[in-house]
């Protein structure tokens, strides 16, 4: 028999960080989907996955030797808002394993109700499950820190959202679920002592070096501001919206999680907001930098008590600390952007010359990955193509800006060697991402014809998002205008 090899540590934790609860038993499981490259990272035998035993265990009917199935517990901001308790209110922690990449741990999410399902079903939509393992596994292909997709497993049962729905459940893996949040689940109690115990936990598990400094606790923050920092740095260079940026949704390890209504950009637009709940625009794409920040802060309010006794100090302390975001956050962000146009040296106009791009992006309405895409095919290495600098200025409804535009970019590059630009243009600009209307059409054939083929080819084609795949140049377009989705919505 097949085994997943369990070392769990977080339930080792006092009971108040977590609430023990198994998965809730679903009608008739049904394997979807399972990662069987992730499987083999994590140690699992990938064929187990789709065996009987493993499909029981997927579904959540049964529970594997050595799991210790819990939901933890945490708090949150929540558009602005405190809410001193969250929790996983659908989700359920079966375990942790040590992999070829360290320590992941195993959730199964839409598994049933826990203590905090605060009178929600504990139950996941198809849809909703879907886009996170497209979503998630494309960010991964991207080199985008982000939790996984291990399998998606229908439920047989149905769930009651806009209208009657299937169900389904996401096996997910991260290198942990530990969120700004969870800090603040303790420093909204004033539990010092729980406060100190998680922290102690997150430097043993994703910062052991610090372990036995004099200082953990500050240098802690430090680093979780710097891994988020350039997180969100890499998300603006996709034109990747995560749509509900709350603390509950930030997570210490610096990994994206929780893709609910998240959304790639097609047409360039820095305010473009496509979640349903973000009526004011609070997660626009050009606003996730400061959230970031402003979430960071809350964290850093949490771990005052880990610093000084002098609060003052600790205040000075975590605010010095805080500082580093913005300096991180331009270091990754400036030099991705370089990249994407090709530049490898900097010069002092370099970051005017992008931005003018952009500008010009924004206001002819030019698609924000195919722009990038084929500005590599303009570079001189490549040989000759008169037909380049068409096809790009052709994605902007005045191509006039972006021809003035080339040509300037033109006079930049003389000062630099040309050999290999494309390639090395090509290598950070991606060909495919998951686009909203490709996934709503994925979502819509499995939900309304249980036909899983388009959902098969489309996380085929985000598999490998830098090639050109000829036969499959469609996925590279963006929508026609009656294809668009203005909006994305949560699974909850």
């Amino acid at each position: 028999m097949a085994t997943i090899a369990f070392d769990n540590s977080y339930v080792r934790l006092p009971e108040r960080f977590v609430a023990r609860v198994p998965p809730t038993p679903v009608a008739a499981p049904r394997l979807i989907q399972a990662n069987a490259a992730l499987a083999e990272t994590l140690g699992i035998d990938p064929t187990w996955l789709s065996s009987p035993e493993g499909v029981a265990v997927l579904g959540g009917n049964a529970v594997p030797e050595g799991a210790e199935p819990a939901a933890m517990a945490y708090a949150g901001h929540q558009f602005g808002n405190p809410v001193p308790q969250l929790g996983d209110g659908r989700a359920v922690l079966l375990g942790e394993v040590v992999g070829r990449d360290g320590r992941r741990d195993i959730q199964l999410k839409g598994a049933g109700p826990t203590p905090f399902s605060r009178r929600g079903d504990g139950r996941a939509a198809l849809g909703p499950v879907l886009r996170e393992y497209l979503v998630s596994e494309a960010m991964a292909a991207l080199g985008i820190p982000t939790t996984r997709a291990l399998a998606a497993t229908l439920t047989g049962d149905t769930v009651i959202r806009e209208g009657r729905l299937p169900g389904a459940i996401l096996a997910r893996v991260a290198a942990s679920h530990i969120r700004v949040g969870t800090f603040q689940y303790f420093a909204f109690r004033g539990d010092t002592e729980g406060l100190r115990l998680l922290a102690d936990h997150v430097v043993a598990r994703h910062d052991p070096d610090l372990s036995g400094t004099e200082r953990p606790y500050p240098a802690l923050l430090a680093r979780i501001v710097e891994r988020q920092a350039r997180l969100i740095a890499r998300w603006m260079l996709v034109g990747f919206i995560h749509g509900v940026m709350n603390t509950d949704n930030m997570a210490v390890s610096g990994e994206t999680i929780d893709y609910g209504p998240c959304a790639f950009m097609d047409a360039y637009d820095p305010g473009a907001v496509f979640s349903a709940i973000d009526e004011h625009g609070r997660y626009a794409f050009a606003n996730q930098p400061r959230i970031a920040q402003w979430n960071l802060t809350r964290l850093a309010e949490a771990m005052l008590p880990l610093f000084d006794e002098d609060v003052d100090a600790a205040v000075a302390e975590a605010q010095a600390i805080l500082e580093g975001f913005a300096p991180a956050f331009q270091a990754t962000f400036q030099a991705g952007l370089r990249a994407k146009v090709g530049l490898r040296t900097q010069e002092p106009d370099d970051v005017a010359l992008v931005r003018d791009l952009m500008e010009a992006m924004a206001a002819g309405r030019a698609d924000f990955t195919l722009t990038f895409r084929r500005l590599a095919d303009c570079a001189a290495d490549h040989g000759a193509d008169p037909g380049a600098d068409d096809a790009l200025a052709a994605l902007f409804d005045d191509p006039a800006p972006c021809h003035a535009w080339l040509a300037r970019w033109r006079t930049r590059l003389s000062n630099e060697p040309d050999q290999g630009r494309r390639a090395a243009m090509r290598a950070v600009n991606p060909a495919f991402i998951p686009r909203n209307h490709q996934i709503e059409a994925v979502i819509v054939a499995a939900v309304t014809r249980d036909d899983y083929a388009p959902f098969a080819a489309l996380l085929e084609v985000l598999a490998t998002p830098f090639e050109d795949q000829p036969d499959r140049g469609a996925y590279a377009l963006p929508p026609r205008e009656e294809e668009r989705v203005l909006q994305t919505f949560c699974g909850t």
